[in-house]
């Protein structure tokens, strides 16, 4: 896949980095595309092996018209969330925590207002991702639809809608 200039620079969001403070130290560094590729695997244990993948349907998430600020920053923002309540936890970002241990504070923050409304928000993006038309990144050949033994709509869109 060739890039050009633009879509190098719009994928800037994802690949941004996050700062993660414990106190009035910087503690650690991450990308909310780094936590949003385990997270995924954490919600979707089976997408590893349909080699499904929700970061390049995120990359078009986070540009499309229809998408508001507001919902792309408070993906931002849980993802920040999820890693402070790891660091608080456990002392490591959430992509350095064991399985277990991801699992453990997922149950947990989804008890909290934050974490109900981030994982709502985000499982729905996976589930477009994984379930969409493949031309959006995440239903990588047709994994996710055969997956649920299901045949995507007809005529299929020739390019992504943006």
């Amino acid at each position: 896949m060739t890039f050009s200039r633009r879509t190098f620079l719009k994928a800037g969001f994802l690949s941004s980095t996050v700062f993660l403070m414990d106190g009035s130290a910087l503690f650690a560094v991450t990308t909310p595309i780094d936590t949003i590729r385990v997270l995924h695997l954490d919600l979707f244990p089976q997408a590893e092996r349909l080699h499904i993948s929700t970061a390049p349907y995120m990359h078009i998430i986070f540009h499309h018209s229809r998408i508001s600020k507001e919902d792309k920053e408070f993906i931002k923002n849980g993802v920040k969330w999820l890693n402070e309540a790891a660091i608080k936890e456990h002392k490591v970002i959430y992509t350095k925590l064991p399985f277990l241990k991801r699992q453990k504070l997922l149950k947990k923050i989804s008890k909290t207002q934050w974490g109900e409304s981030f994982l709502y928000n985000i499982m729905g993006y996976m589930f477009e991702a994984m379930l969409g038309d493949p031309i959006y990144g995440g239903n990588n050949r047709d994994a996710g639809w055969q997956w649920l033994a299901f045949e995507g709509g007809k005529p299929r869109p020739k390019k992504a809608f943006l």
